[in-house]
Formats: C-alpha cells, sequence, structure tokens
C-alpha cells in the first residue's frame, strides 16, 4: 500500500505519474568589483528578465497575462530596485545587491496578515530568479511534461512554461490556494494539492494525485493504481458525456429553462469561448483593466474594452461590475494601505464612491458601451441604499455630460451585488436596484465568519451553510414577490452538488465559470 498525504484542494482532477522534483537553483558570479559595472549589469538583467515576460505575455491570456503583468511592474517599479543600487553603489556585487532587496521584500509578503499578499511572495521569488538567470546567464531548468511537479512552491512563469499538452499535476508542501498557480492550474484543468507539510517525494517515485480530495498517494499499489485508473477513466467518459450538453438551453427534466452565463475577467478570455454556448455574461470582472502598479486607464480606454464584450455577446446580456478593488484586490494609489482588516474595509463601492473621480470616468465608459448591445452595471459591496442611490445620481450626471459632449451613450440597467449580510437580510430596503446579482463567495465568508482565502478554516466556509442558503432563497422570494430578477455568480453556481439547492431556492439565472459550461448543463437536465 502506498504511503497517502493529505494536503488542501487547490485544483481539482485526477492524474498518476512520475515524480518531477521543483527543485531550488543557486546562482554564482564573479563580479567585477566595479561599481559601474556591476549596476550596468543588474540594469541589463532587468531589462532582459522583462523582455523575457512581455515576450511570455503574448503567448497567453486572461488570467495569466495579469500575472504576469503584475511581475512586469513591480520589475519597472523603481521604488523595488532602488535599494539594491544603493547597495552596489555602497560595493556589493549585483546579484548579492539584488537578492538581499528583494529577499526582504518578499519576507514582508511572506508576513503579512492578509493571504492575499502571502500568496504574492511566489509572484516575487519567481521575479527574483528570473532577473538573478540572467545575471549569472544560469540555464532554466527544464520540469518535463506529464509529470506530477512537487516542492515547496512553484513559480507562475514555470507553470506557463511548462507543457501540460500530456497533462500532470502539482503536489506542494507549502503553496497557497489563493495563488496565482492555482488560479492558473484551476482554469487548466490541472490538479492540484498545497500544503502537504513535511511528506518527502522523491524522483523515483510515482504519484497519484487527487486533487478535488487533497490526496497523494505515494507508490500506490497495484489495486491502488487500478482503482485509481478506473476513476480517471470514468472522470474522462464523464466529462466527454456532460460535453454534449455544452451548446444545448438548460433545460431542467420538467423543461423548466435556466440561464447559464459566464463569468470572466478579461477580453482575451473572448477568444476562447463560443457566445452560442452560453446565455451572456452575468459578471464581466472590470478590475482587469486596473492593474496594479500600472496608471489608471481612462476613459476611452474602459469604452472600447467595454464594447468588446457588448459586441461578443451579440444582443445576449452582459452585465459589467463596477471597479471591485480592495480586499484581497489592491491597487497601490488607489486602494488604502495598512488596512488592518481590508475586507472590511474601504472597497467596492465603498471605494469607488470615495473616489468620484475614477468612478465618474467608468460610469462615462459604461454608459458609451451601453448603445452597442445589452449591457448592465453591478455594483459590488453594496451595504446600505444610500450607496446605489448616490451611484444612479452620478450615473444620470455623468450620462447629462455625454449628451451635452454630444456622445452618443444609453442609460444601463443598474442592480447590486448580493453579498454583504445586510442586503440579504433585508432585501426590501434595495427596491431601487433593477436587478440583484448574488455573491456567494463573499456572502459565505461574512454569513460564516471565515476567510474563503485560508485553509486553516475550509471546512467553515461552506456555501452550503443553512444559514447561507437560507439567505439566497429569501432574496430569490422577495425579488420574484417585486418582479426584481435575481441571480447568483459566486463560484458556488459552478458546482453541481449545489444545484438542487440552487434551483429549490426559486433561481432561475446562474453565472458560471466557463469551464464549467457543459458540466452544469448536463447537472441541469438530472434535476
Amino acid at each position: 500500500m502506498g504511503n497517502k498525504y493529505h494536503g488542501t484542494c487547490a485544483s481539482d482532477g485526477l492524474f498518476i505519474g512520475p515524480v518531477r522534483r521543483l527543485a531550488g537553483q543557486s546562482y554564482s558570479r564573479q563580479s567585477s568589483g566595479d561599481p559601474a559595472t556591476e549596476r550596468d549589469a543588474l540594469t541589463e538583467a532587468i531589462q532582459q528578465a522583462a523582455g523575457d515576460l512581455t515576450r511570455l505575455m503574448e503567448t497567453v491570456d486572461g488570467e495569466s497575462q495579469d500575472i504576469l503583468a503584475f511581475q512586469l511592474a513591480m520589475l519597472e517599479d523603481d521604488a523595488l530596485t532602488v535599494a539594491a543600487f544603493e547597495s552596489i553603489a555602497a560595493g556589493t556585487p549585483a546579484d548579492a545587491a539584488w537578492s538581499a532587496a528583494l529577499n526582504g521584500e518578499i519576507a514582508g509578503y511572506e508576513t503579512a496578515q492578509d493571504e492575499y499578499f502571502r500568496a504574492r511572495a511566489a509572484d516575487l521569488r519567481d521575479m527574483r530568479d528570473r532577473v538573478l538567470r540572467r545575471l549569472t546567464k544560469a540555464e532554466e531548468a527544464a520540469q518535463g511534461d506529464g509529470a506530477v511537479l512537487v516542492g515547496d512552491d512553484i513559480a507562475p512563469t514555470v507553470f506557463l512554461e511548462t507543457d501540460w499538452s500530456h497533462g500532470g499535476a502539482i503536489a506542494l508542501y507549502r503553496g497557497s490556494t489563493t495563488s496565482h498557480v492555482a488560479m492558473l492550474a484551476r482554469a487548466r484543468g490541472i490538479p492540484m494539492v498545497v500544503g502537504l507539510g513535511g511528506c518527502e517525494l522523491a524522483e523515483t517515485q510515482i504519484a497519484a494525485v487527487d486533487g478535488g480530495a487533497g490526496l497523494v498517494v505515494a507508490d500506490p499499489d497495484q489495486a491502488e493504481a487500478d482503482q485509481f485508473s478506473r476513476a480517471l477513466e470514468a472522470q474522462t467518459s464523464t466529462r466527454a458525456a456532460e460535453d454534449r450538453f455544452r451548446r444545448l438551453p438548460a433545460l431542467q427534466k420538467n423543461g423548466m429553462r435556466i440561464d447559464v452565463l459566464i463569468n470572466v475577467a478579461g477580453v482575451e478570455e473572448l477568444d476562447h469561448i463560443n457566445p452560442a454556448d452560453c446565455d451572456g455574461i452575468g459578471l464581466m470582472r472590470s478590475e482587469f483593466l486596473f492593474r496594479d502598479g500600472a496608471p489608471l486607464p481612462g476613459e476611452e480606454a474602459q469604452y472600447l474594452a467595454y464594447r468588446r464584450f457588448v459586441e461578443w455577446a451579440a444582443g445576449k446580456p452582459v452585465t459589467i461590475r463596477t471597479l471591485d478593488i480592495g480586499g484581497d484586490k489592491p491597487v497601490r494609489g488607489l486602494t488604502p494601505e495598512g488596512e488592518a482588516n481590508p475586507f472590511l474595509g474601504l472597497r467596492g463601492v465603498r471605494l469607488t464612491l470615495a473616489r468620484e473621480d475614477v468612478f465618474r470616468t467608468q460610469l462615462r465608459a459604461l454608459a458609451r458601451a451601453c448603445v452597442h448591445g445589452s449591457l448592465k452595471v453591478m455594483l459590488p459591496m453594496v451595504t446600505i441604499p444610500g450607496e446605489l442611490s448616490r451611484s444612479a445620481e452620478l450615473l444620470e450626471d455623468c450620462i447629462r455630460e455625454l449628451e451635452r459632449e454630444n456622445i452618443p451613450c444609453k442609460r444601463p440597467p443598474l442592480g447590486i451585488m448580493v453579498e454583504v449580510p445586510a442586503v440579504a437580510v433585508v432585501p426590501e430596503l434595495f427596491r431601487a436596484a433593477e436587478f440583484f446579482s448574488i455573491g456567494s463567495n463573499d456572502l459565505t465568508q461574512y454569513v460564516t465568519a471565515s476567510s474563503r482565502d485560508d485553509p486553516r478554516v475550509a471546512a467553515l466556509n461552506d456555501p452550503g451553510h443553512p444559514a447561507v442558503l437560507r439567505l439566497i432563497a429569501e432574496v430569490a422570494r422577495f425579488g420574484a414577490a417585486e418582479q426584481i430578477p435575481v441571480s447568483l455568480c459566486g463560484d458556488m453556481a459552478s458546482e453541481p452538488r449545489h444545484l438542487p439547492s440552487l434551483l429549490a431556492a426559486g433561481l432561475t439565472s446562474l453565472s458560471v465559470a466557463p469551464a464549467r459550461l457543459a458540466r452544469v448543463k448536463a447537472a441541469i437536465s438530472e434535476l
């Protein structure tokens, strides 16, 4: 019988294959002894690393591009590099100066209270090592494909540069469910388990990974291997059967039609999705335009991006959420720094109302894009009716401005996300909303008082908790009584096990991850 190691699921799925170690790499070079030469060497290495990232960005899209853009923005941030150059001026070799400067920054991220910042430490280590490879002329270690990659953590660019065409999996002793690599693994369907602790897996071993169960079995015996292979065959067969539903409308057994829309986070995602597969876009996260460390996007850039989504949908509804930063999505210069609890701080509509200059630019762009199709605007993190009414006033004011400037525009329907318990408990205070969209991720987090990003309380952060389900049902019931459309756009909608509860609550509109479209439609057909 093989040794079983238990961790936390970061991406579900099954895979069995040889272990490949994600070994750390050591870097060494001979210093010139001349501060000017050392400064030039580091400058060139940083420029080369930035070029590497830029070229890699051209081969990926969506969240992958956002991840690389984060690293690129950090590389171009003088505040990050100044300490290294000051150390070089004092006589420190370039590689030692760069390592010391980045290690200090990494340590700050690793000890942060917020899980989001701790997860970003992997990106900084990745960026540090890329510059060191350029500086020391070291070769990148090939990872191979069709294997289980094992180590403390894995760099995002290592994931992106790995050939996954023959499958594979990731098993990490540390790692994070909210890391960029975890996001990539879920998007690509690569099983990933994190938090395995002190176990040791050797390259001479075979490992079976069950991402959904957070389980790794080292050197499974024949019976275990056969059982795992049968499960893998069943999974493959099930997914092939589910795919038949991709292009069909979602119908329950009684003929009831359920609208199944998609959640998207970037323009590039549209190139890989057929609009015929879904009933529209239920959540477009506009944060992709607001990159950390980059200049804020102007009205024209936002208008062109929103127009692209609306035209892609070809008449189907597109719900664009106004800027939802703060919490686990900081943007320097826009979100507050040093908040004790950013998830309860200035985020979502609270922040945009505090920065009306930024909000007005976005509202103008949305009103302009509305003339090209069926666009709706959704406000995140609404807590009191005044936030909705003030946002409506600003939207009307922006439309009057555009009309005076003879710029084509149209007023989009204005709705709210139901993710704060204060809204879910008394939805009657928000009758002015033209639609509700339940954000199950944050609603669950706030109702159960358990962070969705902390594996230590993962068992508590359950969207199937009776309290969460009751609130969802009450909101759906109120919406039906008041003829206010209600949908749900959180991760809960993408999980077939939650569909019976959601449909029993009266929901007839769900917005899911694009990769889950076929699975969700197939599950609905069985209800």
